[in-house]
């Protein structure tokens, strides 16, 4: 990697934040440009630098992680945000997700998982952990089982072709881009353009609505 990735760590413990910049340093790909205990805190550091990524907790004094992900992804467009939260109930991580967070990882992750995701999240993929994963998956099939409305989409699926609902069906059955790239002999490059055409094409704003499509498509089993 030819470029460090700048990372800024937004927690109100100095303790964990300690904790989380020494996994972090340890990595030679990565910079920490700023650390912040709080909303003001990280406003001022983003007056002089803008971060690749921001590592946020969600409890925060005055302002919760949610409330800040959203002001910062609609003021900068380019930083992406990874939850590092104690929290894995549902409302956490979907108000997270729309808020426009790109991964959502416990803080009992480990070191590889941690900066796996930073990678991912970097390279323009979303990153959620299993745990995470798994309850994002949970909660969807929970709704849709028991949602009064039983008409399908209108066979949105036709939209695509067949390499994109191949490649769809992939994702939603966890593979990775590069798993994806790999089984199908074709670039990581290749992979993501063809994600890109059908959030495009069936208007999803990001991973988790690809996979809820595919599975209210019937396109993977459950």
């Amino acid at each position: 990697m030819s470029e460090k990735i700048k990372i800024i760590l937004v927690e109100d413990h100095q303790i964990v934040r300690d904790g989380i910049k020494a996994l972090l340093l340890s990595d030679e790909n990565i910079i920490i440009c700023g650390e912040a205990s709080n909303y003001k805190e990280l406003m001022n550091i983003l007056n002089n630098v803008i971060p690749d990524i921001i590592i946020m907790d969600i409890s925060l004094p005055e302002h919760s992680g949610i409330d800040i992900t959203r002001q910062i992804i609609e003021k900068y467009k380019t930083i992406k945000v990874i939850m590092l939260s104690m929290y894995a109930e549902e409302d956490f991580i979907f108000n997270s997700i729309k808020a426009g967070a790109k991964g959502y990882l416990p803080k009992d992750t480990t070191r590889k998982e941690l900066l796996n995701a930073i990678a991912k999240v970097y390279n323009g993929e979303d990153y959620f952990s299993d745990k995470i994963s798994g309850i994002i998956l949970k909660s969807y099939v929970s709704k849709a089982k028991t949602s009064s409305d039983k008409t399908p989409d209108m066979k949105k699926e036709d939209m695509l072709t067949n390499r994109e609902i191949e490649i769809l069906k992939h994702f939603a059955g966890g593979l990775s881009n590069q798993e994806i790239a790999d089984k199908l002999f074709i670039s990581i490059r290749t992979v993501e353009s063809h994600k890109n055409h059908i959030m495009q094409k069936l208007d999803l704003k990001n991973s988790v609505d690809m996979i809820k499509f595919a599975i209210k498509s019937r396109l993977i089993e459950i």
